[in-house]
């Protein structure tokens, strides 16, 4: 019995271009069995609200004086070694096919780390930095992590409306902040009554995530969690 088309297809590509891990260099996989064991983890405690380590497991002082529209971020990984290459390389240097094991790690990782929420939504990207990019890496992960979970998959509600310079070129958490002040709508009220959980692929102060939070509970959203590949310190 020959096998699907599909597998032929995967078998000829595996040939004709073999896959590489992105931190040693192993021919077999994206992120290798080796380098999978050393990424480095968040591990409790954390903040319950940013997702970040936090010795008592409380409310960490900057979540503490902040009234936010996010219900919480989790991620599984710091923002640093193989998975901040695995970033760089979905985002900047077209490696798409990145998405489908890095959502494998947050598919993992959130079943230890159940994150409520019964539709996926990836944070969006500009028109105008979507066709310079060709793809929005956060909805590629959210379609991949969807395929696993089984969970809807909704990226035509939450846009960007306006076209602001990357998070990553500003210096501290005003000026992230100003940089995202209405930069959401939802165009449609399909979300109504859900309860939401938002794909990126990494954050540092998760003023995108919270201002999509407050777009989204604006128009009816329940709740908003964050769920990122990994969290810059």
């Amino acid at each position: 019995m020959h096998p699907p088309v599909t597998k032929l297809k995967r078998i000829a590509l595996d040939l004709l271009f073999p896959q590489w891990c992105i931190g040693c260099g192993r021919e077999g996989n994206y992120i290798c069995d080796n380098c999978r064991q050393s990424l480095s983890r968040i591990l409790p405690p954390i903040c319950p609200r940013c997702g970040k380590p936090q010795s008592d497991g409380m409310l960490c002082p900057a979540c503490d004086d902040e009234n936010l529209g996010i219900d919480g971020i989790r991620s599984p990984f710091v923002f640093n070694g193989v998975i901040r290459q695995a970033v760089h390389e979905l985002k900047y240097r077209n490696l798409r096919a990145l998405a489908i094991p890095m959502a494998g790690l947050l598919y993992d990782y959130i079943l230890e780390n159940p994150v409520p929420g019964e539709v996926l939504v990836p944070v969006p990207l500009h028109r105008k930095r979507l066709r310079e990019r060709g793809y929005n890496q956060s909805a590629l992960l959210a379609k991949q992590l969807g395929k696993l979970t089984g969970i809807q998959v909704v990226d035509d509600c939450l846009i960007r409306d306006y076209h602001t310079p990357p998070q990553a070129r500003t210096t501290n958490i005003e000026e992230r902040r100003t940089n995202v002040v209405d930069a959401f709508s939802c165009s449609n009220r399909k979300l109504q009554g859900k309860s939401v959980i938002l794909i990126d692929d990494v954050t540092t102060s998760g003023t995108t995530l919270n201002a999509c939070a407050e777009t989204l509970k604006k128009s009816g959203v329940v709740s908003v969690w964050g769920l990122v590949m990994a969290i810059e310190p």
